[in-house]
């Protein structure tokens, strides 16, 4: 499955659109991640676990709607958006949501 932020991939005409795909994924952190974390932001330096846990949600999301192209018989995905947000009691949740358009590519 071809995917892309764009609007086209250079080389290959869109022949068909297919319409809307999205894909979601809300993963928790851990108490302990929440704590290392906040060490983490206080002496400064980047969090191994929550950079873990985000390319997880990412991962999870982007399979999400090749599978729903693949579904609608699409073989590709343009202008794919990628949006990140902080959900449940202070921000203990990290969503990912994706959306694109399915389309057939030659």
């Amino acid at each position: 499955m071809l995917v892309t932020t764009g609007p086209s991939f250079e080389g290959k005409r869109v022949t068909a659109y297919h319409g809307i795909v999205t894909g979601d994924a809300i993963l928790g952190a851990n108490v302990f991640k929440d704590v290392f974390a906040g060490i983490r932001d206080i002496v400064g330096g980047r969090s191994a676990a929550y950079e873990k846990e985000l390319k997880q949600a990412k991962t999870i999301a982007l399979k999400e709607i090749e599978q729903a192209a693949e579904a609608l018989g699409a073989n590709a995905i343009v202008a794919v958006d990628l949006d990140f947000e902080t959900v449940g009691q202070s921000g203990s949740m990290l969503m990912v949501s994706v959306s694109g358009t399915a389309v057939t590519v030659e």
